[in-house]
């Protein structure tokens, strides 16, 4: 189905901590650019500073706090219990750092973004700075990002879209984290804008964008 910027693609966001990828996509709908509308924000901590950007932008808010639940199914319940309760279409990880069963109503409906290349420097445990020490220490001359659907696995899901960036030589872990931040803040809208315009088709593992 194609949406359109008077019948925007509905959408929950998932933060963990700062939002800098909610800020991002809500600053993005602002140019009319984007047909999105952000629905619901589930932060899985009370802590999460990204609220914040929901609050001033008037979006609502679930607390599924993980420490709350005694098993991932439950955990993953109440996530997507609030996801079903707003009437998403899709379901965008921005920083989730809590893992996630997908149940069957939501499969091929949830997409996070990766800071590496994937299948590079991914996997449980690598999130964060830690993504871009272990690209430096690896010694590679491009890095990026990679948005993909996710499953019940970590970065495992099919891959939609990748975009590279320069690796240098006088890199530390944050110059490389600014670049390929730069990166995903193009990406991850425009991602969501071929979503929003019914351009996505899925078969299996393969991924492609009419």
């Amino acid at each position: 189905m194609s949406h359109s910027a008077d019948n925007p693609l509905r959408v929950a966001v998932l933060i963990s901590g700062g939002g800098t990828t909610l800020r991002n996509l809500i600053e993005k709908i602002a140019t009319d650019k984007l047909w999105i509308k952000i629905a619901l924000v589930v932060a899985s901590t009370e802590k999460a500073k990204g609220q914040q950007y929901a609050i001033d932008g008037d979006i609502p808010i679930s607390v599924v706090d993980w420490k709350s639940f005694d098993s991932t199914d439950a955990f993953s319940e109440a996530v997507f219990g609030g996801c079903r309760a707003a009437g998403v279409d899709l379901v965008v990880m921005g920083g989730f750092l809590k893992h996630v069963l997908i149940p069957a109503d939501f499969e091929n409906r949830v997409i996070n973004i990766h800071p590496s290349l994937i299948p590079a420097f991914c996997g449980e445990g690598f999130y964060g700075a830690r993504v871009h020490q272990a690209a430096l220490d690896y010694g590679v001359k491009l890095s990026g990002c990679t948005i993909h659907l996710v499953d019940n696995h970590y970065d495992n899901g099919p891959v939609v879209a990748q975009q590279s960036v320069p690796v240098l030589a006088d890199d530390d872990a944050d110059a490389l984290a600014a670049r390929v931040f730069a990166a995903e803040c193009e990406l991850y809208p425009q991602v969501l804008q071929w979503f929003a315009e019914g351009r996505v088709t899925i078969d299996g593992r393969k991924v492609a964008v009419r």
